[in-house]
């Protein structure tokens, strides 16, 4: 697929046309930002571990049954996808406190909640990404009841289906952020799953393997992106 003209430029990727309207190249980037782009900086093969990790979960949950906007991988930092009217609704799961839910409830990070909490917020670098609920996203008209009932459904459904994904590679899945788009009447899931959108922990030892390691200066940033990579899609 050629890639044409680019369409758009976020924080960690590149959206460019392709001859067909209804499908677009994903080129993701080595930039990393935290704390709303106040911090900035490169995670070296970023994009390609990236590219690599979402590829093989889109593919999974394909497989699963929960549909996305993945059509193709096509190199280390491209990936093929359908042409998505994004909704401008983060869906957010989380299984452990950690992260904000922490602050706002006053509570270390590690507590394993009961069940998987949903949250949605509205998708806006300005505003800093606000978290807002059911209400406000049906008074300013950014999904309609169907479409919010479907991204709690999905929400929930890829959330179980990937803490027992990520079980099996030693892994555990204490949140993450989902966003999903309508193509032809249909909502996808789109973005990417990776390193970047979720919280992840080593399943034995609770250490860090994501942006977390970039946020606050743990250090080993390239290195535990790179275990996520090879725990998940079986490189060495």
């Amino acid at each position: 697929m050629k890639r044409m003209e680019q369409l758009y430029e976020g924080k960690a990727k590149i959206i460019y046309a392709t001859e067909d309207p209804d499908q677009v190249i994903q080129y993701f980037k080595d930039d990393a930002s935290a704390f709303n782009g106040i911090k900035k900086g490169t995670i070296v093969d970023k994009g390609v571990i990236n590219n690599h990790i979402s590829t093989t979960i889109f593919k999974f949950l394909e497989g699963q049954g929960v549909p996305t906007h993945f059509v193709e991988h096509l190199n280390d930092r491209e990936m093929l996808v359908k042409n998505l009217d994004i909704i401008l609704v983060e869906v957010v799961l989380r299984n452990v406190v950690a992260g904000s839910l922490a602050k706002r409830m006053g509570l270390p990070e590690g507590q394993k909640l009961k069940k998987p909490i949903l949250e949605f917020y509205y998708k806006s670098d300005e505003l800093g990404d606000p978290m807002i609920n059911e209400y406000h996203i049906i008074e300013f008209d950014l999904a309609t009841a169907e479409e919010i009932q479907c991204l709690r459904n999905y929400g929930f459904k890829v959330n179980t289906l990937m803490m027992e994904f990520f079980k099996e590679r030693k892994i555990r899945l204490v949140d993450f952020k989902l966003e999903f788009g309508r193509h032809k009447g249909e909502i996808l899931l789109g973005d990417e799953i990776s390193p970047d959108g979720c919280r992840l922990w080593h399943w034995d030892t609770n250490e860090k393997m994501d942006k977390d390691r970039f946020r606050f200066n743990l250090g080993k940033v390239e290195e535990k992106y790179e275990e996520v990579y090879h725990l998940i899609c079986g490189k060495s």
